[in-house]
């Protein structure tokens, strides 16, 4: 396993979280503001919410809802590559769907087998499938074979449905079918999002499979990070709710790689004020109006986590249920 002082250059990867990470949190969470200290670009690539397969081909605007990244060269505004997420059961649909996507040019396309959601799991997609490595395999090769190399196809994880006894077995039914690499969330469904995380089970996976392993789950920190990394052997990482809660935790893993490990939290709030404003007027112009303090209030109970001055914004946001309410906190807090 790779010790800290051999760690350089991790990729890090940006998760896809169904109902929280969209196209909104993806262009905050890319960009500059969050970075510009490193030296360096921001997150490696971004991957989609899932968009679900279920026995039709897609019009091309079911994927650009999901991505409208995709009309601006598949990336983030700040130049990130979004990669599309497809989720599904059938191997002919996923791969016609695969096709068709293809066509639009995304940065690359990743296969959803990680979703613990029941509804999802119910309809046959996502985690639940990792008790059939015979289907992952034939879905992976269709797949791979509509992309036809044009594009990166990786596919996502986790380590089972119940137990852990046929993660590898997932693993290399996927990497055999032809995933170029995999992330695995260090979980069962069955474990939901329930810490711990079983870092060392990734190191499992990675020793079964012939292509490159990305850790995920439960990284909210340094310290995680660097845990994930001893446990796990991997110094590649997705991100996700960490990356949420804390919007400069991946150039805190970038500064602690390169030997500064400092930071300043409360000029780190300060600098968030102003994205904290765009995110909510970029919020107003998705979604209906009485679901937009909802939005914000989910991010904000996530960053006071990292931010004392999110809690307490968060409490004065909480029982609001207007934008004409939302509107004068924010702009004191800006």
């Amino acid at each position: 396993m790779l010790s800290p002082s051999r760690l350089s250059a991790p990729l890090l990867l940006l998760a896809p979280m169904e109902g929280l990470l969209d196209e909104i949190l993806r262009d905050v969470l890319t960009r500059n503001t969050f970075f510009a200290a490193t030296g360096s670009s921001a997150y490696d690539w971004a991957v989609t919410e899932f968009i679900r397969v279920s026995g039709s081909l897609l019009p091309a605007r079911c994927f650009t809802r999901i991505a409208p990244e995709l009309h601006n060269a598949s990336r983030t505004r700040s130049g990130v590559k979004v990669r599309v997420q497809l989720l599904g059961s059938d191997p002919t649909c996923m791969a016609d769907n695969a096709y068709r996507l293809a066509a639009l040019g995304p940065a690359g396309i990743d296969l959803n087998f990680g979703c613990p959601a029941p509804t999802v799991n119910r309809h046959r997609g996502g985690a639940v499938l990792l008790d059939e490595p015979e289907l992952l395999y034939q879905i992976a090769r269709e797949v791979s074979a509509a992309v036809g190399g044009r594009m990166p196809f990786t596919a996502k994880m986790r380590l089972g449905v119940q137990d852990k006894l046929r993660a590898v077995e997932a693993a290399q039914a996927l990497a055999e079918g032809g995933a170029e690499m995999l992330v695995v969330h260090a979980r069962t469904k069955a474990e939901g999002y329930k810490p711990p995380a079983h870092w060392p089970w990734i190191a499992r996976v990675a020793e079964g499979v012939p292509i490159p392993v990305v850790a995920n789950g439960e990284i909210w920190n340094l310290g995680d990070y660097r845990r994930c990394q001893a446990e796990s052997g991997m110094q590649d990482v997705m991100i996700g709710r960490g990356a949420v809660a804390d919007p400069f935790l991946a150039a805190h893993i970038r500064n602690a790689t390169a030997g500064h490990e400092s930071r300043d939290l409360d000029a780190e709030w300060q600098a968030l004020q102003p994205v904290l404003v765009d995110f909510w007027q970029a919020v107003q112009r998705k979604v209906e109006p009485r679901h937009a303090p909802g939005r914000l209030k989910q991010w904000l109970n996530l960053l006071q986590r990292t931010y004392p001055q999110a809690g307490q914004l968060f409490l004065q946001v909480r029982p609001l249920r207007t934008i004409a309410e939302v509107d004068p906190l924010l702009k004191t807090a800006a």
